[in-house]
């Protein structure tokens, strides 16, 4: 087909200046931005639609699949994927077994988490492994301690079983940094800990793609921390290794392809496909920057695991969903690695039937979507193309604002790492409380017949605290962004348990189209915190529906109406009820809002409301707190 032959010829061409004029006809003049801009918390703004001329500056977009600098991934062909499971090892045969059998069911890599109780020993590392050592399959050890020597052992066992070391792939998470953010020392010295790090990447040199220091990035993430900062943060702690270990006369082409980055992937869907691309750019260029000698030495090895920040309690299932995405984000953005954990895992120990999940939608995206076979498919997009740009620029920006301070260490000891990460879980956290930021079945719809019976330990609803008692530092906080919600829902249903559900009764009266979208928001509102709700088709009169009210011996009553209709109609109610239960008003009508506060009217519920804050208040009217 020649240039002058056009595609779908019927349909002239439309320029962005018509597509702009028409929007704007549609808008009937209301602000363009405000409507349908998006002011993302990561620091740019993101249009409403992407077209070529928005891609067109962007360099890096005639870079082929597995070239320098690998924004289109690793790989020149392909895009497989190591599907990892994680065992918790506290019994020796108990964990062999366990790995025995899933790697018959579709798990080609093993994470090996060690109880704190257990010394990864040679003998416990080589029983772990029995009948395991296999090229085909990834192992990953997880140790508190002696991390140094289960690469030796490593070593040592593939050479015992006579395996090729070439294709022996896996990894040691070996952290110091990483451990000095979440408990605010390092067990010995910064030095001492870089000086082991060191030692480590000797120990393995006989092991090419078996990696022994990992940047948990993730750590960030669970924090609350933006994509932008996860990168950022995560890129300069992965630089401070390479130039503590180059310090210590290692040649980058021995030290950058034994690190391996771990990121966690939340469900911005198309923010984390670009997330993955703009992070093995940058770090591409940063290798670069310290004379690599040839250009695969600057790829990035990366391993993701869904996003525990956004798991919930409550509605668990939907924690499916969110794993989904994550997952198709992650492979989709070219991960070499992923761990799928089980919808359970932030509130209980996973059982078989959450494990099997966490596997099967990793072998369905892989088996029946074929998200392996093709390298890149975000590709092209001008959105992705545009997306991964504007994460790179601003992960870019604040990286050197990192350096500007010395290293990610002297960053982290200024406390300017946990400052930015504590402004913009704070921000993330009001979005949540006042549904700016929807968890579904836990900030909104949530499973109004759903009570949690069974107990559930305290810490699951409180941050995570691995700060040491002598702490240098202010630490990271992993938690989770609905456990205030969850929290206090829960409390609900102990309170429940004990004695008597607190019920809500709607009043649903006058204008049927209003007074029905109302008592769909009231319901929604009400059931967030675990409370009965009790619909009405509708009253016509007002002493009928006091005395439905009152017969219904609700603790809670919310007038839902028009705004027109509350002037005469909340006044009423409140006089006849306000003996008896707490009168709320659906809606904030602003027009006569201080005649009804004078009239001693004071509970509102609407869209702008910090629902968690309310529902807290209505807790401890009702003494549940």
């Amino acid at each position: 087909m020649s240039k002058d032959n056009k595609l779908f010829s019927e349909f002239p061409p439309i320029s962005t200046e018509q597509w702009e004029e028409k929007i704007n006809q549609d808008l009937k003049d209301a602000d363009y931005d405000k409507k349908l801009v998006w002011k993302t918390i990561e620091g740019f703004d993101v249009k409403p639609y992407y077209r070529k001329e928005n891609s067109e500056y962007l360099k890096h977009q005639d870079v082929f699949p597995g070239d320098f600098p690998f924004i289109r991934g690793n790989k020149k062909t392909g895009n497989d994927w190591y599907i990892r499971q994680d065992i918790y090892v506290d019994d020796i045969e108990k964990a062999n077994k366990k790995a025995l059998d899933i790697l018959m069911k579709g798990v080609n890599s093993l994470g090996f988490i060690f109880d704190k109780k257990f010394e990864p020993s040679k003998k416990n590392i080589e029983q772990v492994t029995e009948n395991i050592f296999a090229d085909a399959v990834e192992l990953n050890f997880i140790c508190f301690h002696n991390s140094i020597n289960v690469v030796r052992y490593v070593d040592e066992l593939v050479k015992k079983y006579n395996r090729d070391l070439d294709k022996i792939y896996g990894s040691v998470d070996f952290d110091p940094l990483g451990q000095f953010a979440l408990k605010g020392k390092f067990p010995v010295s910064a030095e001492a800990s870089f000086d082991l790090a060191k030692k480590m990447i000797e120990s393995g040199a006989h092991l090419p793609h078996f990696r022994v220091i990992t940047v948990n990035a993730n750590y960030f993430h669970n924090s609350g921390a933006s994509i932008v900062e996860e990168l950022a943060f995560g890129l300069a702690q992965g630089t401070n290794y390479l130039t503590r270990l180059t310090d210590r006369g290692l040649s980058i082409d021995k030290v950058a392809p034994k690190l391996k980055f771990h990121f966690a992937v939340g469900s911005n869907y198309f923010m984390e496909i670009a997330k993955i691309r703009a992070a093995r750019l940058l770090w591409a260029h940063i290798v670069k920057g310290y004379g690599l000698s040839r250009d695969s030495v600057a790829q990035m090895f990366i391993h993701s695991t869904t996003s525990n920040w956004n798991k919930t309690v409550y509605d668990a299932y939907v924690n499916m969903l969110r794993t989904t995405t994550e997952s198709m984000s992650s492979i989709i953005g070219g991960t070499d690695s992923l761990t799928v954990n089980p919808f359970n895992s932030v509130f209980e120990k996973p059982n078989d039937f959450s494990e099997r999940i966490a596997r099967s939608q990793q072998l369905l995206l892989k088996e029946e979507s074929y998200l392996d076979k093709v390298i890149d498919p975000a590709a092209g997009s001008y959105y992705i193309e545009s997306l991964t740009d504007s994460i790179a620029d601003q992960a870019w920006k604040l990286f050197l604002e990192v350096q500007e301070k010395g290293s990610f260490l002297e960053a982290f000891k200024a406390g300017f790492i946990q400052a930015k990460i504590s402004e913009t879980a704070h921000k993330r956290d009001m979005a949540i409380a006042t549904r700016k930021e929807i968890l579904l079945g836990t900030n909104q719809y949530p499973n109004f017949t759903e009570y949690l019976d069974k107990e559930v330990d305290s810490s699951v609803f409180k941050p995570e605290n691995h700060s040491e008692d002598d702490a240098e530092v202010k630490t990271l906080k992993p938690y989770r962004s609905g456990q205030a919600f969850g929290e206090l829902r829960y409390k609900t249903d102990r309170y429940a348990k004990s004695g008597k559900r607190p019920k809500v009764f709607l009043i649903t009266i006058g204008n049927i189209t209003i007074r029905r979208a109302r008592a769909q928001f009231a319901s929604n509102f009400f059931a967030c915190a675990g409370f009965e709700v009790v619909d009405n088709a509708g009253f016509k009169r007002v002493n009928e529906a006091v005395q439905a009210c009152l017969d219904a011996k609700a603790e809670i009553a919310v007038v839902c109406s028009s705004d027109e209709e509350y002037a005469e109609l909340v006044p009423k109610f409140y006089n006849s009820l306000k003996d008896n239960v707490i009168l709320v008003v659906d809606g904030y009508p602003k027009a006569i809002i201080e005649d009804l506060k004078q009239k001693g009217i004071k509970h509102f519920i609407h869209i702008r409301s910090n629902v968690l804050k309310t529902l807290r208040e209505f807790q401890e009217m009702l003494e549940i707190i």
